[in-house]
């Protein structure tokens, strides 16, 4: 895409729950976001796997939808996850999206018995027509256990017009330019592979979708300039330090390292949801020592 509607860094917030309850934070959620938003993220993505949004009822996704949205106020675009074990509970979800004003949707394959083809293209193409929002297609096999190879992928978006984007996170550097030039470059390519951020530039990736900015925004922000402005050498220096983090939250999971995060910078946002369990101490100290090391001495 010439001009895709999202581009840069865009930044996956966690779900707060009140530790006492349960309950979903929504005061917490607003403040979030607006940090997201004011440090300078390029676009802000709710309701991912960040997002625990498998976990939430259908009340409450609509109510995180609502807030995040609205919390953003059209200051930077808005990318949905909407995303459900059925076409039907996708379409749903898409339509609220569209309703509170969202800038596009992400629909990842979240099945329980593997899709056929047709199956897929069914999925899709049905999500598709439920709004006029553009969408992303989300590649995660690692969470999802469906594998959308770009020959695949490519071959979906020329029969869904409003699917324009993918999110990649196979973890297969070749795959970003490889859904670029099969698509004649009308795919709009997304990394989300933290480790591969950099390389992921380097192929042409037009933004890196992270949970990362809720912990670290600037030096996540730094390291997209300097890959954008062609500052070869910054940029890796600044991959190399920011590494150890990126590889640390993937490995111990989103949603309980970025909550854990949030409670060392006195920042709560409640534990995660069961079946998750919080991160152990010996694994937070870990992410102190991490976190202490990229943010200067009065942030962390």
């Amino acid at each position: 895409m010439a001009n895709p509607p999202l581009q840069g860094i865009i930044s996956y917030p966690v779900t707060p729950f009140d530790a006492a309850t349960g309950e979903v934070d929504l005061a917490a959620l607003r403040a979030l976001t607006g940090a997201l938003v004011a440090a300078g993220s390029h676009a802000v993505a709710p309701l991912g796997s960040t997002g625990e949004s498998a976990y939430l009822t259908g009340k409450e996704w609509d109510a995180v939808c609502e807030t995040t949205l609205d919390a953003v106020a059209g200051r930077v675009p808005t990318l949905v996850g909407v995303s459900h074990w059925s076409t039907e509970g996708t379409v749903r979800r898409a339509r609220v999206a569209a309703r509170h004003g969202a800038t596009a949707i992400m629909v990842l394959p979240q099945v329980y018995w593997k899709l056929t083809e047709d199956e897929l293209a069914r999925h899709y193409d049905e999500v598709a027509r439920a709004t006029d929002l553009p969408m992303m297609l989300y590649n995660n096999p690692g969470t999802s256990g469906v594998d959308l190879r770009p020959e695949t992928v490519v071959a979906l978006a020329r029969k869904i017009p409003n699917l324009t984007m993918v999110k990649e996170s196979s973890g297969e550097v070749s795959r970003f330019r490889a859904i670029r030039e099969l698509s004649d470059g009308e795919l709009s390519v997304y990394n989300g592979s933290n480790p591969l951020a950099l390389d992921a530039f380097r192929a042409g990736a037009a933004g890196w979708c992270t949970a990362a900015p809720c912990l670290v925004p600037q030096p996540v922000l730094e390291l997209h300039a300097a890959a954008v402005g062609g500052q070869q050498e910054r940029a890796d220096a600044l991959l190399r330090e920011l590494l150890p983090f990126l590889r640390f939250i993937v490995r111990h999971g989103l949603p309980r390292t970025v909550k854990a995060g949030l409670e060392i910078l006195n920042r709560p946002a409640g534990p995660p949801r069961p079946p998750l369990l919080p991160l152990p101490p010996e694994e937070t100290a870990q992410l102190r020592e991490l976190l202490t090391g990229l943010l200067p001495p009065s942030a962390a």
